[in-house]
């Protein structure tokens, strides 16, 4: 390491008045020989000499630990600052999209498999399979993940609910409905592959084969905010902005506009599914059956609206739509398309629905035991 030029020259210096002054207090002292000084003592010039050796050796011991001193305060600048804390990195949370993904392919697989196609198997599970049902006997029509819960880091329980439709000998089929199959899941990986392995490739594996168990617990709604029927009369006008708009919005007949609030924007179908629609029921949040008049302006009707839309066969399709009207210049106009039904709770019918997802590992923890690792 190179000392810069200031801190060379300021050594140097150092050094020259050192050896300077040493020279100085070296020289003999003629007038102390062996007199004695005003306190009684004598000094002799052998013990001058002794002394300034002692102090010049004092001198260059200062001047050299100079450069030591100085790279001490260097090291000791440049390191980290007393009662500074270092940020503390946040481990990212495991994703169950890969595990889940992988039981819903290994219950499919398993549906269809049977005696002699054991190996269908083998990228799902690795254990010794021996199945009893005949092959092709079950399919899975539909399947879809509806809980997964990591056990253990890098080990997960999944629930898969599957359509299944059995076939016999005479290739007749029957539609056994929706069962429900848990399985455990082991993931290899990094957090976003469900593993706990920053690094390592995703990978996965079947602890077992899939344990059939029980419906998740049905619940109930609340009831419907849209407590008042308006039937389907032509003679309410928030019943007539209702119809125009779904038709606008399903049949491209109409332009949406000028049957929305101002900055409002819908964007209808396209292209349209639907050649015409029919206005089966409406419901709202308003009090009184009577026809229903444009209240004052910024008045908001929550709606309900039952539809019959027919499409481009002929058929008829039934649909309902939850919408918020809002009045303006004495007439309704279409607030929002609702992403779902407003129901009864504590706080007022514009506040955002609470929707609640049953869990099934909660509700079938008493049928069958959580699969454990092999």
């Amino acid at each position: 390491m190179r000392w810069p030029r200031r801190q060379r020259e300021a050594a140097n210096k150092k050094y020259i008045e050192a050896d300077a002054w040493c020279e100085e207090v070296e020289k003999p002292q003629e007038s102390l020989v062996d007199e004695p000084d005003e306190t009684g003592w004598k000094t002799s010039s052998a013990q001058l000499a002794g002394l300034s050796r002692l102090v010049c050796v004092g001198v260059w011991a200062l001047v050299a630990s100079g450069p030591v001193l100085g790279m001490l305060a260097f090291v000791s600048s440049s390191g980290p600052a007393q009662g500074v804390t270092k940020p503390v990195a946040i481990a990212t949370p495991a994703s169950p999209v890969g595990p889940a993904g992988f039981a819903e392919l290994f219950v499919a697989a398993y549906l269809q498999a049977g005696q002699g196609t054991e190996r269908n198997l083998a990228p799902y599970y690795a254990g010794s399979v021996a199945l009893a049902v005949k092959s092709g006997t079950r399919t899975a029509t539909q399947s879809t993940v509806i809980a997964s819960r990591e056990v253990q880091p890098g080990y997960w329980s999944v629930t898969v609910a599957a359509d299944v439709t059995a076939h016999d000998y005479k290739s007749k089929s029957q539609h056994l409905g929706v069962q429900y199959f848990r399985v455990g899941i082991k993931a290899t990986g990094p957090a976003g592959a469900g593993g706990i392995e920053q690094g390592a490739a995703a990978g996965y594996a079947a602890t077992s084969l899939p344990a059939q168990v029980a419906a998740p617990t049905a619940i109930k709604p609340g009831g419907l905010a849209y407590e008042t029927d308006r039937g389907s009369s032509s003679a309410d006008p928030s019943v007539e902005t209702a119809r125009g708009f779904l038709a606008a919005y399903l049949t491209g007949t109409t332009e949406l506009d000028r049957y929305t609030s101002p900055g409002t924007r819908f964007q209808p179908i396209n292209p349209a599914p639907y050649a015409a629609l029919k206005v089966t029921g409406v419901q709202d949040d308003s009090s009184g059956s009577g026809q229903r008049k444009v209240l004052a302006d910024g008045t908001l009707l929550h709606q309900l609206v039952q539809v019959d839309a027919t499409d481009q066969a002929g058929s008829p399709v039934s649909l309902s739509y939850a919408l918020t009207l809002k009045s303006r210049a004495g007439r309704w106009e279409v607030a929002s398309l609702d992403d779902a039904p407003v129901i009864r709770a504590s706080s007022p019918p514009s506040a955002a629905p609470h929707t609640t997802t049953p869990n099934p590992d909660a509700a079938t923890a008493s049928d069958s035991p959580s699969p454990s690792n092999s």
